[in-house]
């Protein structure tokens, strides 16, 4: 029980990040820049800390440290200028549907051949990414954002990609948060600062509770979950951003959304619990 609860708030926390910066930025009186600086700014100190109190070192200078920094600097960036005119819940299919995509094709071109279970769920994954692509009069689809948030989504793939393996995780994200920062602030050069304390404050709760924290909790618990599994519970993800979008900032719940997230979710959900061939188990 306590696993299972454990899980759904990391959830909730991983979800909470679309609708946090989105109410950071849509109003126009933070801009996403600022946003994306102060965001890393509280994850890092954060992590860090976590990381000191386990009496460890940040790995700054690891293997495909450079990798790791850049995208998520590309993700930080992305994620944060499409809520300009994306809705939560519609960033958030985008970025989780981009995500999964690219992380599929990247294994199935450098590890695995794919079973036909696996490229049916990526075929109608991709399907309703592009229903939720599709322009869209009664929902904010934005093409200049739809293409932010889908650079975000390889972004977050390549340094999700990146860290497999790592010995420590959470040392690692940390010191990616923290070297990050450098990065995005030369975006500063063509892009002044502006923000308000609601902006900040939401920023900073970003960064430190749904980021940092979210992160920690979310490698406590994946141990203790089975491959499947953590890839499956994932999937409620962009469901919460969505719900949350609705009921909080007021988004439509549109038929055309709701049919992208079932078509994305159904998708992911089919070639995620796909039996692996014994090639596969191999790899």
């Amino acid at each position: 029980m306590r696993l299972i609860l454990l899980t759904t708030l990391t959830m909730c926390a991983f979800a909470a990040n679309s609708i946090l910066t989105r109410l950071g930025v849509a109003g126009g009186e933070t801009d996403p820049i600022s946003f994306a600086i102060f965001r890393l700014l509280a994850g890092a100190i954060v992590l860090a800390v976590m990381v000191t109190l386990r009496k460890r070192h940040l790995p700054l200078r690891a293997p495909g440290r450079t990798i790791g920094v850049l995208s998520l600097a590309a993700y930080m960036i992305g994620f944060s200028l499409s809520y300009i005119t994306l809705d939560a819940g519609l960033g958030a299919l985008i970025l989780f549907g981009t995500v999964q995509i690219s992380m599929f094709g990247w294994t199935a071109l450098r590890h695995r051949r794919p079973a036909p279970r696996q490229l049916a769920g990526a075929a109608i994954a991709f399907a309703g990414l592009l229903l939720a692509l599709w322009p869209n009069e009664s929902a904010n689809t934005g093409p200049i954002g739809a293409a932010l948030m889908i650079a975000a989504g390889i972004g977050w793939a390549a340094y999700t990609i990146s860290g497999r393996g790592a010995s420590d995780p959470l040392g690692a994200t940390a010191a990616n948060f923290v070297l990050c920062l450098p990065v995005v602030a030369l975006v500063m050069l063509w892009t002044p600062l502006r923000f308000d304390t609601t902006g900040l404050l939401l920023a900073i709760a970003s960064g430190a509770i749904t980021s940092g924290l979210g992160y920690a909790l979310w490698y406590r618990v994946l141990p203790r979950l089975l491959a499947e599994t953590a890839a499956v519970v994932q999937l409620s993800v962009p469901i919460i951003a969505i719900l949350a979008g609705g009921v909080l900032l007021g988004e439509a719940l549109t038929p055309p959304l709701l049919l992208a997230a079932a078509l994305v979710i159904g998708g992911i959900a089919l070639a995620v619990t796909s039996q692996s061939s014994p090639a596969d188990r191999k790899a």
